[in-house]
Formats: structure tokens, C-alpha cells, sequence
């Protein structure tokens, strides 16, 4: 099911995550059709997957009727008009984001109250998931930069990599052998809900763009795989940085890369299944070089090394490798340098010369004291392609709030005396 879960989130289209979401489910309780709603994807709200003759007749008013339907329960089971049609089905709901999942049963028996607890915290965390990535995915249209679309990228790779953190933390706690059911059951209920709560916040941290403290950046990866590592098959051993240069700043962006590229490189060895034992280790030198090393087989079907992971180091003028010594095991070396990692030179005699013209104009609007809603108005845009923009012009202004980025505006002739005006 974790993979499964996984690849669904790797797609920004509804229909194919609908598809793969429905074969990810398909053990836990078997259906003929499934169809979900999220809400904040308004291109594409509505995904089904399944039967032709039942998912093509399901309608956005089914799944919102049975959202209300059920109130405050998070899932529900019973006989519904869907589809033309009564039908088995089960119902779950998520209340932030507002979202439906709904799948028509195999047969008539009831699927088992905690398989529906399991499907309702999985539904809650991927429709978290799914709103986070479509809110970037639908800001970016055809004339977005490739500085752009790489940022899509390596933001939908740290959300899928949180996912595949909660999901494979509540799957080590349910096939725990040392746990009793109940105990299971619980742990893999507080895991979810903390991971919810996560994922909740994850905007705010992808935002941060001040320097951050070593040690509390690798503190913040400690804790981000502290759910995989309670109850992983491979013991997870953590090395930190040490001596004086334990409390040295560095960069935001820096220690995001670096935090993914360890992360990344221990979910793979996790999902490979044959390591006994994984290193995670980072230094400052030159640069921050981040070293994952795993007692595997050490062969070239290692999955340590792949380009997902080099791309992190390398975006921000990093280096990578990965050694493989059979009989010994696999290790990777990222190695990140510390100058100009975000690319923006704030000294610069313009500090807007690297915005784009629709930038330029949200960043009137946040002189202006607006709100998105307000700015969203005026340009006859989705307050979500507003957050996008605002989210941009924050990471190349290089300031950490909206108040600031007003500041360097009113500062550079942005203010109350320029209008804001639709494309």
C-alpha cells in the first residue's frame, strides 16, 4: 500500500492518481469503483478510477452529498444513491482540507472497523498531500521559467518524501511484532496524526529563507525520520556535526537539500529491504557534505546514487557520488557549498530586477498592504496562483515576510501611487 500511495502522489493529474490511489487501496478494502474530491484542485476536482459503467455516472454533487451526509464522522459504511443506483459503499472525509473519498464495495460484507480507521488517517494525510501540490502545480502555467518548474519539482519531491516518511512509520508500527493489536493500532493513529500536523505546517517551513542553525537543521531531519526509524527492519544510526562548527548559520536553502538527499537516500535503502543498518552523517568543510552509507549488499541494483537525489546537491551547485562495494554496502556523498545557495543577490542596485512582471505587480500589491484575496481580485487570478507569487517574490527579494518584501518594494518606488494591473 505505501508504494502505491507513493506513486500516486508522484502525478499531477487527478484522473491518474484516482487510478493509482484505487490499486493502492485495493487490499485494504476491496472495491469496483472509487471517486474522490479535494478541494483547492479547481482544474481537475473531481478523480475516479474503476468500473466504467460506475465511476463515468459518479458527479462532483454525489461525493459533496455524502460528505454532508456524514457529518463529523471521519468514515461510514452502508447502502447510498450513487451513480444512479443504491450501492455499497464506504465514505470517508477529511474536514481540512475539505475533502470525499468514496469506494463502492465488492459484495455486501462490511469491511472491519479498523481497516476503516486505517483508511480514514491514509485519506487524511494524501489529501493534504494532493491540496499542497496541486496549489503549486496549478500556479505554474505555460510561460513559467525552468527556475520555476524546478522549484515545483523539488517542493512536490519533499512533500511525497514526507508522505512516504508518516506512511512507512505507521506500516513499521502495524506489522511491529512486539506490539499488540491494540497497541499497533494506536501507535499507528498518533503517528498519523502527528504526521497530519506535519504536513499541515510544511508551507511554513519550505518558506523559512533565514540562515539556519547547523545542529538544528539536522535535529529537524532527526525528527522528520523519527517515524521510520522506531520501528524500521535497518537500525537508523545518526552522526551530527561537531566542534565549533556544530552552531555555524547556513543557509535555508542549503539545509533543505541536504536534509532531502539524506531523507531520500533513507527511504530508498528502507524500501530496498536488504540493509541491516543505515548512517546518516553530515560535516562542514568547504561545504555541508552529507554522507548516507547502508550495509547492503553493495551491488549496482542499490537503490543509493539515483539522479532524484544527485538533482538535490546539483541544483545548488553541489556535488554527488555513490561507492559500491560489494559484500560491504552502498554510500552516497552530497556535498553542498554555502555561497549564493538561493542564486539571489540581494545587493544588487535593483532588488526586483530578477522579478517577473506578474511578480512585480504582486509585490505592488503587498506595498499597497493588500491581502491575497484583495491582490487576486485586482488581477483576476486564483488566491492560490497569488500565494505562488507571493512565495517567489519572498525567495528572491531574500526576506522572510510579506512585511519586508513590502519595505524593499516602497523602498525600490512600489507603493500606493502604482496600480495593479491584469494581464
Amino acid at each position: 500500500m505505501l508504494a502505491g500511495i507513493t506513486e500516486a502522489l508522484r502525478t499531477s493529474d487527478q484522473t491518474e492518481r484516482a487510478q493509482r490511489l484505487s490499486s493502492a487501496l485495493s487490499g485494504l478494502v476491496p472495491h469496483r469503483a472509487l471517486a474522490m474530491l479535494v478541494d483547492g484542485c479547481d482544474r481537475a476536482p473531481l478523480g475516479t478510477a474503476g468500473d466504467r459503467d460506475v465511476a463515468t455516472r459518479i458527479t462532483v454533487s454525489d461525493l459533496a452529498r455524502l460528505g454532508a451526509a456524514i457529518g463529523t464522522a471521519p468514515h461510514w459504511q452502508g447502502d447510498a444513491e450513487l451513480a444512479g443506483d443504491l450501492r455499497p459503499v464506504v465514505v470517508v472525509a477529511a474536514p481540512e482540507p475539505s475533502s470525499v473519498l468514496v469506494l463502492v464495495r465488492e459484495g455486501t460484507n462490511s469491511v472491519p472497523a479498523e481497516r476503516l480507521t486505517t483508511l480514514a488517517e491514509a485519506w487524511s494525510l494524501f489529501a493534504v498531500a494532493t491540496q499542497q501540490t496541486f496549489d503549486r502545480a496549478t500556479a505554474i502555467d505555460l510561460s513559467a521559467s525552468r527556475a520555476a518548474a524546478g522549484e515545483r519539482l523539488r517542493v512536490t519531491t519533499e512533500l511525497t518524501d514526507h508522505h512516504r516518511v508518516a506512511l512507512t512509520g505507521i506500516l513499521g508500527a502495524l506489522r511491529a511484532r512486539h506490539l499488540d493489536d491494540r497497541a499497533a493500532r494506536q501507535t499507528a493513529v498518533d503517528l498519523a496524526a502527528t504526521a497530519l500536523v506535519d504536513l499541515r505546517s510544511a508551507t511554513t517551513h519550505q518558506r523559512a529563507l533565514n540562515d539556519e542553525p547547523l545542529t538544528k537543521a539536522f535535529e529537524r531531519l532527526r525528527e522528520e525520520l523519527r517515524p521510520v526509524a522506531r520501528y524500521a527492519a535497518a537500525r537508523i544510526e545518526f552522526a551530527g556535526p561537531s566542534g565549533r562548527s556544530a552552531d555555524a548559520p547556513v543557509p535555508a536553502a542549503v539545509a533543505h537539500a541536504a536534509r532531502a538527499v539524506a531523507r531520500g537516500a533513507v527511504l530508498q535503502v528502507l524500501e530496498q529491504g536488504d540493509a541491516g543498518r543505515i548512517r546518516v552523517a553530515w560535516a562542514l568543510g568547504d561545504g555541508l557534505e552529507v554522507s548516507v552509507r547502508d550495509d547492503g549488499p553493495g551491488t549496482d541494483g542499490s537503490p543509493l546514487g539515483d539522479d532524484a537525489l544527485a538533482e538535490s546537491a546539483r541544483a545548488l551547485g553541489g556535488t554527488f557520488r555513490a561507492e559500491r562495494v560489494p559484500g560491504w554496502g552502498t554510500t552516497v556523498v552530497a556535498r553542498i557549498p554555502l555561497d549564493d545557495a538561493t542564486g539571489v543577490d540581494t545587493t544588487a542596485s535593483d532588488p526586483l530586477a530578477a522579478l517577473r512582471p506578474r511578480e512585480v505587480e504582486v509585490l505592488t500589491g503587498l506595498a499597497d498592504g493588500l491581502r491575497n484575496r484583495e491582490i487576486a481580485e485586482k488581477l483576476t487570478i486564483s488566491e492560490n496562483t497569488v500565494k505562488f507569487h507571493v512565495a517567489n517574490v519572498l525567495a528572491k527579494l531574500g526576506v522572510g515576510s510579506r512585511n519586508h518584501a513590502a519595505l524593499v518594494a516602497r523602498e525600490a518606488g512600489l507603493g500606493p501611487s502604482r496600480s495593479l494591473r491584469a494581464a
